[in-house]
């Protein structure tokens, strides 16, 4: 019988042992923490969500090859996946409509970790716990997975599934990574993703607590990057799915030589045009009031402040340069930031693991046979909303396959 061992027992790796074991393979699942799985435990605000609703594969970010990784996301569809979370799992998906994202119907992320784990060890997986991993290599019998205060492990094959550096205090590294840099795989530099940005002495600090949604965007000489999303004011600056979305491009800006990004904020659902209309239009409506219909109170009178409008004046008594100001600072904001939050409160790590180094069908390496990765460890992520998870299952479930296989 094959025997598989599985480092890491996240979203990728629980989804690695359930296929391995499932394939006939003899599957440990080995797991420093007492428990496993505590990034799906905190994602969704404890709600998890599972997998997107529809997936657009362009949202998708890497510097390894665009069609590697789309074979990788097509590799498992989506309502395959849908599938098996409901009848494998038996968790009823349900649709947040205005976000499009999948939540458990019981809203609880506990539900979406426990049932993967259970279903490993149903399938006949060994789960252990509280084994802290110290390294793995190539051996006569096939791998060798050394163990903190315990005897090593051989096994025929290795899943990596170890997670990146995002969110340390769930577990998370980077061991896998430098582990597999050593056995001289390509290890696109790392960098914090999805993670809030922040202002030194930020103009919109009495805005904190604040939320709308906007349409952000990010440039960076070639990198680029726009969402459209919840967008929310903190005390050290800016959070919210459209923030976190373009984060990458504003994080990877500060580690090269040239400017800083440049972020722009279009407040409303209403483009330069449709607001040159709407001021237009004049009436004894107040600037005030005409923004307040689209805008929370408190941000209409601080973009008021920016534009350097009276937010008392009529908009009959409104002169052209006032125009010009108030529809620019509504519809291209200059967003100010001067760093980021870094991995304490990043949702995934950029980088990784070069996708044209690893099988995409089978996730093994074409550099060692026996070893799979898969997961945050690979060169990719994706948006806010379930792509991160899509990304884990898919490449989870094609490493666990591969590893189990003979031939």
């Amino acid at each position: 019988m094959r025997r598989v061992a599985v480092i890491g027992a996240g979203a990728a790796g629980s989804m690695a042992a359930i296929f391995a074991a499932s394939a006939g393979a003899q599957t440990l699942l080995l797991e420093r923490t007492e428990d496993g799985g505590r990034k799906i435990l905190i994602s969704g605000g404890g709600r998890c969500n599972i997998l997107p609703a529809r997936v657009d594969e362009s949202r998708f970010v890497t510097d390894s090859s665009p069609n590697i990784l789309r074979k990788l996301v097509r590799s498992w569809p989506l309502h395959e996946q849908i599938l098996f979370f409901e009848g494998e799992l038996g968790l009823a998906l349900v649709e947040e409509k205005e976000s499009a994202k999948l939540f458990p119907a019981s809203n609880r992320a506990r539900d979406v970790r426990d049932g993967l784990l259970a279903l490993a060890v149903r399938k006949g997986a060994t789960l252990l716990t509280r084994t802290r991993v110290t390294g793995f290599a190539p051996s006569a019998a096939g791998w060798r997975i050394d163990r903190e205060g315990a005897p090593p492990l051989e096994a025929d094959a290795v899943v990596v599934a170890t997670g990146g550096l995002s969110v340390p205090n769930t577990g998370s590294d980077g061991l896998g990574l430098k582990a597999v840099e050593a056995l001289g795989h390509t290890v696109h530099p790392t960098y914090a993703a999805l993670t809030p940005i922040t202002a030194e002495h930020p103009p919109f600090a009495r805005l904190a607590g604040v939320s709308l949604a906007v349409t952000l965007s990010a440039r960076a000489g070639d990198r680029a990057a726009t969402s459209t999303g919840g967008f929310l004011f903190t005390h050290r600056g800016y959070s919210g799915p459209a923030v976190l979305d373009v984060s990458h491009v504003a994080v990877r800006s500060r580690s090269g030589t040239g400017p800083p990004a440049r972020l722009l904020v279009r407040w409303t659902r209403l483009g330069e045009k449709e607001w040159e209309s709407v001021l237009r239009s004049g009436g004894a409506r107040t600037v005030a009031g005409a923004l307040r219909a689209e805008l929370p109170d408190r941000l209409a009178g601080a973009l008021l402040e920016t534009a350097r409008v009276d937010p008392a004046r009529l908009l009959s008594d409104l002169r052209r340069d006032e125009r010009l100001r108030v529809t620019e600072t509504l519809a291209r904001s200059p967003l100010p930031w001067t760093g980021d939050e870094g991995y304490k409160k990043a949702e995934v790590t950029g980088g990784g693991v070069s996708l044209a180094e690893i099988n995409p069908r089978t996730m093994e390496s074409r550099i060692h046979p026996g070893l799979y990765l898969c997961g945050e460890m690979l060169d990719a992520f994706g948006p806010i909303g379930g792509y991160n998870f899509l990304w884990a299952w898919a490449t989870g479930r094609a490493a666990g396959l591969g590893a189990a296989r003979t031939s």
